[in-house]
């Protein structure tokens, strides 16, 4: 691998991780019930990250096959931030951060850190999880590398049909290498549907009678997964940004060029203000088609180790949140000037850990449903998004190693259930790159009167804290914190 293919790897990591009816009546405010938890000090690279918040650790045994509990289980590690006055603290509020891979020990702390507001804090025991397969819960690896062929969610563009039949054979290799590589038999267990059976024995552990949760992205599909499962032990459950059903398939994958088309145009509009500084264009049609131009350029003739593929899929990524836009418009403005492409701020990424959060994503993704096995439906399904998304389709719609996956799904997806509380808040961004307001209208038809949407006039992937929208966050907050649930459907206007 080229030394600028690395930072570009970097630079993505980057970007990613900035990345009318009654609610259930308030349990009674008091000390935590009984658990039969012991909490102690976290491990230590949590205990950097988290910090200045200070979190306790603890593991809840699960089994690794919810059908089969003797035969054999794992530890679950989750986090707590202990609400100040047990007094006032009325539940848990248990977290996920997204992918499905994604580590959730520290997710409270960062939450802290973007203004959670206090009285959230104040109200719940903040549980982050890192379901299984994760990093402290019985980490998986399928042994990819950094320098290897695979190595990424979204598979690269692909600028032609060739491209397809060759990423074929990556994917399928890439399979058979996670089969190898599964030495303790758990990748087929990494399922959306035993990730919500861990979370409930997670709450029975922590001695509630209910579950409160906040789950971004992936998570929405984990929470949409868990109030599916187990309605009567649901209490405020809020989803942001979210996929559209209880697992990611191809509709949800194709979707991110849906949404990088409409996440795309505030960039564009950010750059056009700074033409002076960046050169990009003078407007935002003229930022478009420079872009454009220029993945089409690298497709033919690679510079400074980009192709066109790693140039989508690193603006994709930094199309996540608008405080990245100035490292995407240097980066870009390097690529046209030829100046090198500069190096991340910060520690440099951890690959070992984005290998473990890429082989999660791939067992829970090839897992929960069953995928097309033949290359001509990618191959026909690359050329159409080509054409109806031009800035990311011809990746979103190509192959994963799912085509290829060694094990069939166990059960069937988890089916949302309708029937229940109105206690299921969702909360979405209208331009949203990863997961676009479309797939928040499809969980809010499938949920029926159980849920409200709230949709937020902003770009970027997170609404609640991460998006720093006072409505979003105000409605998301009385929710929580009162159980306030609005009446209808709410609009945001831009923050």
């Amino acid at each position: 691998m080229t030394t600028n293919r690395a930072a570009l790897l970097a630079l993505g990591a980057v970007a990613l991780a900035l990345t009318a009816g009654c609610a259930p009546p308030p349990l009674p405010a008091g000390p935590a019930a009984a658990s039969s938890l012991t909490w102690s000090t976290c491990p230590e690279d949590v205990v950097t990250a988290a910090a200045p918040s200070v979190l306790d650790c603890t593991t809840v045994p699960v089994p690794v096959d919810h059908g089969d509990p003797a035969s054999g289980g794992i530890d679950i590690m989750i986090s707590r931030l202990a609400a100040p006055d047990p007094q006032q603290r009325r539940g848990v509020l248990l977290l996920n951060p997204g992918g499905p891979g994604g580590s959730g020990l520290t997710q409270s702390a960062l939450l802290v850190a973007q203004g959670l507001p206090a009285s959230v804090t104040d109200s719940y025991d903040l549980i982050g999880i890192d379901t299984r397969g994760i990093d402290h819960s019985a980490p998986v690896s399928c042994g990819f590398t950094v320098a290897g062929p695979y190595f990424a969610n979204v598979p690269p563009y692909a600028p032609d049909d060739a491209a397809v039949v060759e990423r074929a054979e990556v994917a399928e290799a890439a399979a058979q290498q996670c089969a190898q590589n599964d030495r303790d038999g758990l990748l087929p267990h990494l399922t959306t549907a035993d990730m919500a059976r861990d979370m409930d024995l997670v709450r029975a552990a922590l001695g509630e009678e209910t579950t409160n949760f906040l789950g971004y992205s992936y998570g929405s599909a984990l929470g949409a997964a868990y109030a599916s499962m187990f309605p009567e032990r649901s209490d405020r459950i809020v989803l942001d940004s979210i996929i559209g059903d209880t697992h990611l398939d191809r509709d949800g994958m194709r979707r991110y060029a849906l949404g990088m088309e409409q996440a795309f145009p505030a960039f564009a509009d950010w750059a056009a203000h700074r033409h002076d500084t960046y050169g990009l264009g003078r407007t935002a049609d003229e930022v478009r088609a420079a872009f454009l131009d220029t993945a089409a350029r690298l497709d033919e003739q690679p510079e400074q180790g980009v192709d066109g593929a790693a140039f989508r899929a690193t603006t994709f990524a930094f199309l996540y949140n608008e405080l990245q836009y100035p490292l995407l418009a240097q980066l870009w403005q390097g690529l046209r000037t030829g100046v090198p492409v500069p190096p991340p701020p910060g520690p440099a990424p951890d690959f070992a850990a984005l290998e473990n959060s890429l082989t999660v994503f791939l067992a829970v993704t090839c897992n929960d449903v069953d995928w097309p096995e033949d290359v001509q439906t990618y191959r026909d399904a690359v050329a159409q998004d080509r054409e109806r998304f031009p800035l990311y389709g011809a990746a979103a719609a190509n192959i994963l190693p799912c085509a290829f996956w060694p094990w069939e799904p166990a059960e069937p997806p988890v089916a949302i259930d309708g029937d229940g509380p109105t206690d299921v808040l969702l909360v979405q961004n209208l331009n949203d790159p990863a997961t676009p307001h479309r797939g928040a209208e499809l969980l809010r038809e499938r949920f029926g009167d159980r849920a409200r949407l709230v949709s937020v006039d902003d770009s970027g992937h997170g609404a609640y804290v991460l998006g720093g929208n006072a409505c979003a966050s105000d409605v998301t907050t009385r929710y929580l914190v009162d159980g306030e649930m609005p009446a209808d459907d709410v609009s945001c206007p831009a923050s």
